[in-house]
């Protein structure tokens, strides 16, 4: 590509992306709090588990980036995450009223104060550590797996193990009508580890201290 169209082309991406972010909603963390009703019945609940597409801990959600959070939800709304009850959960929700409950839940439960080290209290094991290297998680998801390099991404330290095993394969899963998540990326590097090598992971990144909580609504303590 030549200079004048290498720059018309750089130029073209920096609009497009300025104008990306122009037309993201901000979220409003009291109105979101007042629309979390289909939300706490599962992760408002310490403990509960979901039972499809096998028994496994609901994500924990309350302290995970906003951004991460608005999208899979549109994922979801969308299709390009499957998953009955979040399909049927997010069809209902405008893209503002996405914005509030993931500034709602990206705030729920932060102290000030709060300050996670900069690289794993607990380190991994050799095993573990070249599978981390394979996948290349840190460049993403930082040094500490709570500090990803875009909000976009979400945090994982803390993180339920089983909800994170079965996340993980839910990227491997194609062809199925109610279960898997198209995702380019995380496909191509969910799809280099066998299953065996993707729960020893998730047991490694729910070992580290974390932002992630399940916080239960006052109903449920």
């Amino acid at each position: 590509m030549n200079k004048p169209l290498s720059t018309l082309f750089a130029l073209a991406v920096a609009f497009a992306t300025a104008a990306v972010h122009a037309q993201e909603i901000k979220g409003d963390a009291k109105a979101g709090e007042r629309k979390n009703a289909a939300c706490i019945g599962c992760h408002g609940i310490a403990g509960y588990q979901a039972s499809f597409p096998e028994i496994y801990k609901v994500p924990k959600i309350s302290g995970q980036n906003a951004k991460y959070i608005s999208n899979a939800l549109a994922a979801y709304k969308k299709g390009e995450r499957k998953h009955p009850t979040m399909r049927g959960n997010a069809d209902s929700l405008s893209d503002k009223d996405m914005a509030d409950l993931a500034a709602y839940y990206s705030t729920h439960g932060a102290k000030d104060g709060d300050k996670l080290p900069e690289t794993p209290a607990v380190q991994p094991s050799t095993q573990v550590a070249e599978l981390l290297k394979k996948g290349a998680c840190v460049s993403c998801h930082g040094a500490n797996f709570s500090k990803p390099i875009d909000p976009s991404y979400p945090k994982l330290s803390g993180q339920h193990a089983d909800s994170l095993y079965v996340a993980l394969k839910s990227y491997k899963t194609e062809g199925n009508a109610t279960w898997g998540r198209s995702n380019g990326v995380m496909g191509g590097i969910a799809k280099q580890f066998s299953n065996n090598e993707l729960k020893e992971l998730a047991k490694y990144m729910a070992s580290l201290p974390g932002d992630l909580k399940t916080i239960p609504e006052s109903k449920f303590r």
